[in-house]
C-alpha cells in the first residue's frame, strides 16, 4: 500500500468495553478487561475489522508499568501486554483480512496531564520495555494522547529499539497545540518519525491542528479525534473514572465523518477514532475513504 492511500484507524477501545459492562473507575480500565474478558477484547477488535478498519490497535493503553505498579500488578506486566498483542492478531487472523496491528504506547503520567510527565530517562526506559513486550505483535507503534514532544522523543526512541516504525499521536487544545504549550511543528522538530497525527481531542480540536501536522512532512499525517463533551481541568482517572467523560450528541457517525473528510481534503492519509467513537463511526469513514478512492 503506498502512502498516498488512505489508512484508516480503529475507533476508541474503553468505550465499547464499557458498553459491555466492563466500566471501572480506575487505573486499570482497559487492563482490566485483559484479565476479566480477553474475548471481549478480541470481539471489539472484530467489530472494528468487519466495520473496515485497516488498522487494530492493541488495548495496552493501560498496561504500561508504571500504570499496573500503581495498581499492585506490576509483576503482570509482560503476562498482560503478551494477551493483548495475542488477542489483535487472533482478530486479525480470523478476520482473514490483511491489516496492520498498532501498539498502543500511553502517556506514562496522567492523561491530558503534561504537568505530569516524567524525566527523559524514566520515559526512555519505561517505553523501551512495553515496546519490547509488544514488538513480537505489531507491525508499528503508536504512542498516543502525548502532551509534549519529550514523551515523543522517548517513544521514537523505544520504536528504534526494536526496528518498529513509529507513529505518534498529541493531544490538543482548542487552538491546535499540545497540551503542554508547543506547537505541532515545534513538537515534531527534527524528530524522525513515521507518523504524526492529533488525538483524543474534540474533532474541532483535531481540525484546528491539521495543518501543522499535515506539514511535518511524515510518512502517515491525519487525526482520530473523540466525542467527549469535555474534559475538567486537572482530569485524573482515580478520581473521575474515564466511562464518566460525557459523551457528545451532536457527533453520529455522519457528523463525524463530514469532519474528517476536512482533514482527508487538507492531505490527511490516516484517520480513525478515538474515546467515544465506535464501530458505526469507523463504517462511516470506510465509506467515504472507498468513496473518494473510486
Amino acid at each position: 500500500m503506498t502512502n498516498d492511500a488512505v489508512l484508516l484507524l480503529d475507533g476508541g477501545m474503553g468505550q465499547e468495553l464499557f458498553a459491555r459492562g466492563l466500566a471501572r473507575s480506575d487505573r486499570l480500565w482497559g487492563a482490566r478487561a485483559l484479565i476479566d474478558a480477553p474475548d471481549t477484547v478480541r470481539e471489539i477488535h472484530r467489530r472494528y475489522l468487519e466495520a473496515g478498519a485497516d488498522v487494530i490497535t492493541t488495548n495496552t493503553y493501560s498496561t504500561s508499568l508504571p500504570s499496573l505498579e500503581g495498581s499492585g500488578i506490576g509483576d503482570r506486566f509482560g503476562e498482560l501486554n503478551e494477551t493483548a498483542g495475542q488477542l489483535a492478531i487472533q482478530a486479525r487472523d480470523e478476520h482473514g483480512r490483511d491489516v496492520l496491528i498498532a501498539g498502543s504506547l500511553p502517556p506514562l503520567g496522567g492523561s491530558y496531564r503534561p504537568d505530569q510527565v516524567g524525566d527523559d530517562l524514566w520515559m526512555v526506559d519505561h517505553y523501551r520495555q512495553m515496546a519490547q513486550a509488544l514488538a513480537p505483535f505489531v507491525d508499528v507503534l503508536l504512542a498516543e494522547t502525548l502532551s509534549t514532544s519529550a514523551e515523543a522523543r522517548a517513544a521514537a526512541s523505544a520504536a528504534v529499539s526494536v526496528a518498529r516504525p513509529i507513529w505518534i499521536g498529541w493531544t490538543v487544545d482548542a487552538d491546535g497545540r499540545l497540551l503542554g504549550g508547543e506547537t505541532v511543528s515545534a513538537a515534531v522538530g527534527g524528530m524522525k518519525i513515521n507518523g504524526v497525527l492529533a488525538n483524543c481531542a474534540p474533532p474541532e480540536a483535531v481540525s484546528r491542528a491539521i495543518p501543522e501536522v499535515i506539514g511535518s512532512g511524515a510518512e502517515r499525517v491525519g487525526g482520530y479525534a473523540n466525542a467527549f463533551v469535555g474534559v475538567p481541568d486537572g482530569w485524573d482517572v482515580m478520581t473521575v473514572g474515564i466511562d464518566q467523560l460525557g459523551e457528545r450528541s451532536d457527533m453520529d457517525p455522519d457528523a463525524y465523518a463530514a469532519i474528517a473528510g476536512t482533514w482527508l481534503n487538507q492531505g490527511a492519509n490516516l484517520i480513525g477514532g478515538c474515546c467515544r467513537i465506535g464501530p458505526d463511526h469507523i463504517a462511516a469513514l470506510r465509506e467515504l475513504v472507498d468513496e473518494r478512492a473510486r
